[in-house]
C-alpha cells in the first residue's frame, strides 16, 4: 500500500512531464502557413500580406515597402547570402529586372536571417541594382509563409499576390512575370 501511495505522485509527474513535452514539440515543429499558396492555387488573387510594413534599405539609408511599387508587376524575392540557390538564380533575377523596369515592373529582394555584412556583399558580387531590404526579425518573411529559402512571389499591378514558388525560380516563372507586365 506504501509503494502505491509513492508510485502515484511519481506516474502523475512523469504523465505531466510528457504532457509538458509534447506541447514544447508542437509548438517548435509548426509548420509555416501555407494560406497564400492555396488561395493562389485556387484562383484567387489574395492582397500581398504586409505591404506597407517599413523595411530597412540594405546598404542604404532610410525605409522602403513593398506598397511603394504599387501599379508595378513586383518579384518579390526572399533570400539569404549563405543560400546556395539563391545564388543560382541571382543573375537570373538581375537579368528580369532589366527586362521589368521597361515595363513598369522590378524585383524586389528582401533578405532573411542574413546578417547585413554578408547580404551587403552578396548584392555587390552578383551586381544587383534591384531594390533590396532587410527583414531584421522575420516578421515579413513570415507573414508569406517563408520558412525556407529561395521563396519567391508574383505581386499584380494591384498589389495582389498571384504566383508562388517555394524553392529556386526557373526562367518560367520569371517569364509569367514579365508576361503579366506586358499584358496589364
Amino acid at each position: 500500500m506504501a509503494v502505491r501511495r509513492r508510485l502515484l505522485p511519481i506516474l502523475a509527474s512523469l504523465g505531466g512531464a510528457c504532457l509538458i513535452g509534447l506541447l514544447v514539440y508542437g509548438v517548435s515543429a509548426q509548420s509555416a502557413s501555407r494560406t497564400l499558396d492555396e488561395l493562389v492555387h485556387t484562383g484567387k488573387h489574395p492582397r500581398a500580406p504586409e505591404a506597407t510594413r517599413p523595411l530597412p534599405r540594405l546598404g542604404a539609408a532610410g525605409v522602403g515597402t513593398l506598397a511603394s511599387l504599387k501599379g508595378k508587376v513586383v518579384v518579390l524575392n526572399f533570400w539569404a547570402s549563405w543560400c546556395e540557390p539563391c545564388q543560382v538564380e541571382a543573375p537570373l533575377l538581375q537579368r528580369a529586372q532589366s527586362r521589368l523596369e521597361s515595363l513598369r515592373g522590378s524585383v524586389l529582394g528582401v533578405t532573411y536571417e542574413d546578417a547585413s555584412p554578408d547580404s551587403q556583399s552578396f548584392v555587390r558580387r552578383h551586381h544587383l541594382t534591384y531594390p533590396n531590404l532587410r527583414d531584421n526579425n522575420g516578421a515579413f518573411a513570415r507573414s508569406y509563409g517563408t520558412d525556407q529559402l529561395p521563396e519567391t512571389f508574383i505581386v499584380d499591378r494591384r498589389g495582389n499576390v498571384v504566383a508562388v514558388s517555394r524553392g529556386e525560380i526557373g526562367q518560367a516563372f520569371i517569364d509569367r512575370a514579365i508576361a503579366l507586365a506586358q499584358s496589364s
